[in-house]
């Protein structure tokens, strides 16, 4: 039977739970054994110490505690909540979700757990479930504006989106006050209601609603937005021409309202005098906007194009714009554009010679037009480099101390080749400027690829904060600099440094966990803010979030790595003669030195760490004593990542990642198949007894990469290659196996 808590205790109990929710975790853990000292069997505070050591980074024991409590006291809901957080915390969302309901089975009117259910089912994308949850709790408090606002959202993402605006109706009918002007949640509410009707394509009913109840909405921008849109698409031409006016007299730059004044005027795209017209008429009104003059370079062709691009660029070269050849350089894919640049920037050059400091500024007028011309000349579609370097020399000579110059010529160098020059002049471009992060991250990326990944971390400390305990590394990763994680591990990754290597691509897989898991901060804070339309797009950006560049980078070079690891490890089981027994030599030399070496790095990040805390003031460290442990690492060097002995396994956590979200590339599909033919042939070789369906489904694996690769494009050379490679693996085998294989495969590869 549970026990009981007098007075005394209980008050000390809601103390435990007040230290814990302020952080105090000393406080809490020893108030807790107070109560366990008389109480040594009260399940509720078993399951609070427990929530308070898994905060102090004792998960075992926690959750060893926990289930003791829940012997202790099986009918306790506390108990069971704490049990299921234990489990959030540690991403074991279904049991969590287990144990969360089997607490309000308990405790039906708790709102706590109910909000933490609803939170992990939206979490996880269970919607139906969600919808559940959100209307219980509309239920219990249907005073709040926040509890029919989370359950219309609820409707939408599982699609019910008519459901999702009786909802919002609904409540409007029951307010008896009219909301102020300025109430933000009101305002947001309605245009969020707005976004359903229009989802819905009820489109005529969205702009009256529009002109109707979000006249007064303080997002005015957006309530113009939608209203030109919403015309539109009604082909009301006339009024969404006046709709889109409005809109670039707000602001000018923005080339989507020019867009869709054109087609609201329905002026035909190979109307170019037409379309000169419109920009004209605001490059007139606006002479300062740069979108009415550039954009039209766009579709203007011959003497017109000459014309414009005569006066953008001379005007752009006057006032010595660092960005010209950058707003430019799209212009490229069409050679008569190209040539017309290169021949108007010559001839701007050949009229300005002589008038180099005439304005006793060299970055403009020659200066810019040396400028220009090296980056013409150093761009893919129009490369010399031995021009391009000829001018930015002359450029440099006209102003030894302009940074762009020295960071043109550093790209050179690194066009042609030679990293070592490019990242001597790039630190040298640096060095004109030491107050400029932008540069100081180039001059580190060029070390990067260089090799010189110490130097390139020292640039980097520059700028980041020297308390960091870990130093500027720690700082880089816990400000989640991805593209300097990425360009440190293939760094690495080209010096042989396979620990180091997976590392980096390990913390980056990692930090967009985290950026999935940063979700729970905005389940509950977007609602009681209002801010409703940014977080149903939240919700939707992070169902996609591995679709980023910087994920299917890091993730395909992890995948290549693994490759490569189990490629060296089939490639020593198998050496039997004395040439396999002397690589295998190096290698384990190799490893042995690097391990070395990367003990000798984390004991010295550990003195500097010690030097650091001991320096620091005692009152500073007092203060936070009692705030969570930050976690540490136990493979800094990543030294348990390189002796996997299942590097295919290991791999497929990016594998599968890269397939589902980046399906389109064929890079990806590529890795898909290399990995999945490995595991198909190598993956049964010590089983007894051969797993038809097992075996089969992973040769179909890699067939689904191949068919997709193919799609993308049948003419790539790797296609071709796994084509002939898949075709090998299947006629090996031995005829139970190729018979069952070649069936299927007959049945699925498309010709």
């Amino acid at each position: 039977m549970p026990q009981t808590l007098s007075t005394r205790e209980a008050n000390l109990f809601r103390t435990v739970i007040r230290h814990y929710e302020d952080k105090q975790y000393k406080r809490g853990l020893k108030a807790a054994e107070q109560i366990l000292k008389k109480n040594p069997r009260h399940g509720d505070t078993m399951s609070m110490k427990a929530l308070i050591m898994n905060s102090q980074g004792k998960t075992e024991e926690a959750f060893a505690l926990a289930k003791e409590a829940l012997t202790v006291d099986m009918k306790s809901h506390i108990c069971w909540h704490v049990y299921g957080i234990l489990y959030r915390q540690h991403k074991n969302f279904d049991e969590a979700i287990k144990a969360y309901k089997f607490a309000l089975k308990l405790e039906p009117e708790s709102q706590q757990i109910q909000r933490d259910l609803a939170v992990l089912q939206v979490q996880i994308r269970d919607y139906q479930g969600y919808v559940q949850s959100r209307f219980a709790m509309l239920k219990a408090k249907p005073h709040l504006r926040q509890n029919w606002t989370a359950l219309a959202i609820a409707y939408q993402l599982e699609g019910s989106l008519e459901q999702a605006e009786n909802i919002l109706t609904t409540y409007e009918k029951s307010m008896t006050n009219v909301p102020l002007k300025t109430d933000q949640e009101h305002s947001e509410a309605l245009l969020y209601k707005n976004t359903i009707i229009a989802e819905r394509g009820d489109i005529q009913r969205a702009l009256e609603h529009l002109d109707s109840d979000c006249k007064n909405c303080l997002d005015r921008l957006a309530v113009m937005e939608m209203r030109a849109r919403y015309l539109g698409q009604l082909n009301r031409k006339e009024e969404a021409a006046k709709a889109w006016r409005a809109l670039l007299d707000r602001n000018p730059e923005h080339p989507e309202y020019y867009k869709g004044l054109i087609e609201a005027l329905e002026i035909d795209e190979k109307d170019e005098a037409a379309l000169k017209a419109i920009y004209d008429e605001y490059a007139a009104k606006y002479p300062r906007s740069d979108a009415a003059k550039r954009l039209p370079l766009n579709f203007l062709t011959g003497d017109d194009f000459k014309a414009a691009a005569k006066s953008y660029l001379t005007n752009m070269l006057d006032r010595g714009v660092p960005s010209v050849f950058a707003n430019l350089k799209h212009l490229y894919s069409d050679v008569a554009k190209k040539e017309a640049i290169l021949a108007l920037a010559e001839e701007y050059l050949k009229e300005h010679k002589g008038s180099e400091q005439a304005n006793g500024d060299s970055s403009k007028g020659v200066g810019a037009a040396l400028y220009f011309l090296a980056q013409h000349y150093n761009y893919h579609l129009s490369r010399d480099l031995a021009k391009a370097m000829e001018y930015v020399e002359q450029a440099i000579e006209l102003d030894p101390k302009n940074v762009d110059f020295h960071m043109t010529k550093a790209r050179i160098f690194k066009h042609q080749g030679d990293t070592a020059k490019a990242s001597e002049t790039m630190d040298r471009a640096r060095s004109l400027d030491t107050k400029d992060r932008y540069i100081n991250s180039k001059a580190a990326k060029y070390q990067l690829r260089n090799n010189e990944n110490e130097k390139a971390l020292e640039t980097m400390g520059l700028f980041t904060r020297a308390e960091t305990v870990g130093g500027p590394l720690a700082d880089l990763t816990d400000m989640q600099c991805m593209w300097f994680l990425t360009e440190d591990g293939e760094a690495w990754q080209r010096r042989g440094n396979t620990g180091l290597a997976l590392k980096r691509f390990t913390t980056i897989h990692n930090i967009f966990d985290i950026w999935q898991e940063d979700q729970f901060d905005f389940h509950s804070f977007s609602l009681r803010k209002g801010q409703i339309r940014a977080y149903v797009d939240m919700i939707r950006w992070e169902d996609s979030i591995r679709e980023h560049p910087f994920y299917f980078r890091a993730a395909l070079d992890a995948v290549k790595l693994y490759l490569d690891m189990f490629e060296k490890q089939q490639a020593s089981a198998n050496g039997t003669n004395g040439t396999g027994e002397a690589t295998n030599g190096e290698d384990a030399a190799e490893k042995k030195k690097a391990a070395k070496k990367a003990r000798k790095e984390a004991q010295k990040a550990e003195r500097e760490a010690a030097e650091k805390a001991a320096k620091q003031d005692p009152n500073k460290a007092t203060a936070k004593k009692d705030e969570e442990p930050k976690k540490k690492d136990d493979d800094p060097n990543g030294l348990k990542l390189a002796a996997t002995t299942d590097p295919l396994g290991d791999a497929m956590k990016f594998v599968n990642n890269i397939l589902q979200f980046s399906p389109k590339n064929i890079e990806g599909q590529i890795a898909g198949f290399d990995v999945y033919i490995r595991r198909s042939k190598f993956g049964c070789s010590s089983c007894a007894r051969f797993l038809t369906n097992k075996f089969t489904e992973k040769y179909l694996l890699a067939l689904r990469c191949l068919n997709a690769a193919q799609a993308l494009n049948p003419e790539h050379p790797r296609v071709k290659e796994q084509f002939a490679e898949l075709q090998k693996a299947v006629e090996s085998l031995d005829d139970a196996q190729s018979a069952k294989v070649k069936e299927v495969l007959k049945a699925k590869f498309t010709s």
